[in-house]
């Protein structure tokens, strides 16, 4: 892979990628007499068995380096948010209706007020997407950490026979695209390179730069968890984060995609792409360029799955089908 803008701006894909790779081999060296896995590693999140109807979907995130945002401006209210959606939108997309999460803040020293105001963003997040946050961490490590770091974890419940895996899609059937809010939790390294020297109080885009920056990453739960309780045939869930619209392809059929009629893609980012001169292909592998998460179901049912999630989000529609063709996203 050859140097791109990201990677200059201090993330190699290429190394993240390696490293997940060795890390799983690791793991897969020392397999338990009885696993309790269900879905190979790759997901979303992954599901453990626990009696023969039930499973417990899992996933754990964190917000990335937003919170360098959020300490330049001094606010601390919202990245709880995020860390919520980061992981209830991965659980969901196996099916599972997520229940509760767990937290872990790790800090270079403990700081009550900045602790409080990351607490509030939480508590909201928890709201919005219907959970309990029961517990977590704050760990002070001064001698590994320069300023913060915030991550979660989320457990959900899932009737085994109701998992959605995306095996069953199937050419023609429709990809539903739900808008995003903006950057939500990736790509802010590059983001933060292509920004530099812009005053956070630019109003180009039409509010301040640091509002548009640390705007909240969709929960997209609740109206997810309500199309799985309808007779909508729901065939595959994706949460498009880094990767973009590639993140179809974690889903298990043997398709591709064709995306013919994407979603608009919001100011911010073609604000990144003219100041760091990205190619469009790198825009579209780093950030989820205005659609937040994809929804697959069956062709007949888009009309009556477009009605239930247009009533939450004015902006989904139709943005391509499954096709012919394995592996391969063309937008």
């Amino acid at each position: 892979m050859t140097e791109d803008a990201y990677a200059k701006a201090g993330v190699s894909q290429g190394d993240a990628d390696a490293a997940v790779a060795a890390l799983v081999s690791a793991l897969g060296a020392f397999p338990p007499a009885e696993s309790r896995q269900v879905l190979a590693s790759g997901h979303y999140a992954n599901v453990i068995r626990i009696d023969d109807r039930t499973g417990i979907a899992l996933s754990t995130d964190g917000v990335g380096t937003k919170l360098v945002v959020a300490e330049q401006l001094g606010r601390w209210d919202t990245v709880g948010i995020d860390c919520v959606a980061m992981n209830v939108n991965d659980v969901v997309c196996v099916g599972a209706e997520p229940l509760a999460m767990v937290d872990y803040l790790a800090v270079e020293r403990a700081d009550s007020e900045i602790a409080g105001a990351i607490g509030v963003g939480l508590a909201r997040g928890a709201e919005l997407a219907g959970i309990e946050i029961v517990g977590g961490e704050l760990a002070q490590l001064g001698e590994l950490i320069n300023g913060l770091d915030l991550a979660g974890a989320c457990f959900g419940v899932v009737a085994l026979d109701s998992l959605v895996t995306g095996a069953v899609i199937e050419p023609g059937d429709a990809v539903i695209g739900l808008p995003s809010s903006g950057l939500h939790s990736n790509g802010y390294t590059l983001a933060r390179s292509a920004l530099k020297g812009i005053p956070m109080d630019d109003a180009r885009l039409g509010r301040p730069l640091g509002d548009v920056l640390l705007e909240p990453t969709e929960i997209y739960v609740k109206p997810v968890v309500e199309l799985l309780r309808s007779d909508v045939d729901v065939r595959g869930l994706a949460h498009i984060t880094s990767g973009g619209l590639d993140n179809l392809l974690r889903l298990e059929a043997e398709v591709g995609y064709e995306i013919d009629d994407p979603l608009p893609v919001p100011p911010i980012f073609t604000l990144i792409q003219e100041r760091a001169d990205v190619p469009s292909d790198e825009m579209h592998e780093v950030f989820n360029m205005g659609c937040g998460f994809c929804v697959v179901v069956a062709a007949r049912d888009e009309e009556a799955t477009m009605k239930r999630l247009r009533a939450h989000y004015a902006g989904a529609k139709r943005i391509g089908r499954a096709a012919e063709g394995a592996g391969v996203v063309r937008v």
